[in-house]
């Protein structure tokens, strides 16, 4: 098993999940997928208990993120230029990240939770761009809960199964990122609608 998660988790418990996270998203190395179907294999075994593994992993995820949001927000791509092949962010890894963020904007955030190599990225380029805090935040933090919440539910539910459900995933992630695509326009088209119909309730402004 990679990086040995098993023994992290006899050793840590649930504070792998939460410093885990939180160091991949800076971009350090992490299994974090791997982590968290692990962790919902353990509640499968009745081990962990599945509602905390989901809220060490959203916390770690959610913190990750927003250090990485102000990091970009208050030191911009200058720092990912000179200092990012000590997070093992490269060139070509950044390249992809700005093709994709001009391709989607901030919805990028939500979406590429699901993209290898891009997730690292998404919390910089959001502060770098100057994206404000709240349209960040509700990308960021709605990606996070549906990702935790995916992976750890897979493991919960395939239960020893949860290494082939891993492979999987793998070679299909692309499917993945399509999927919360969906589910980021979905959120989208709920919230104008809401507001549209806010607005039109409203009483008009007599002159």
């Amino acid at each position: 098993m990679s990086f040995n998660i098993e023994r992290l988790f006899d050793q840590y418990g649930y504070e792998v999940l939460f410093l885990g996270l939180l160091l991949e998203f800076i971009a350090l190395p992490f299994p974090g997928e791997t982590t968290m179907l692990y962790a919902g294999y353990l509640s499968y075994a009745g081990i962990l208990n599945g509602w905390k593994a989901f809220a060490w992993a959203f916390a770690g995820t959610t913190i990750g993120m927003t250090i990485t949001y102000f990091v970009g927000l208050k030191a911009g791509m200058p720092f990912l230029l000179k200092f990012g092949k000590w997070l093992l962010i490269t060139p070509s890894k950044l390249e992809k990240t700005q093709k994709w963020y001009r391709k989607y904007g901030n919805a990028l955030v939500f979406i590429g939770y699901f993209i290898p190599g891009v997730r690292h990225l998404t919390g910089y380029f959001a502060g770098i761009i100057g994206s404000p805090f709240r349209t960040f935040a509700a990308y960021a933090y709605g990606g996070a809960l549906f990702w935790c919440a995916l992976f750890v539910s897979l493991g919960h539910v395939f239960g020893p199964q949860w290494e082939r459900v891993l492979h999987a995933i793998e070679h299909h992630s692309w499917k993945l990122a399509i999927a919360a695509a969906v589910v980021a326009l979905a959120v989208w088209g709920v919230r104008w609608a809401v507001l549209s119909a806010r607005k039109k309730r409203q009483p008009a402004r007599s002159e």
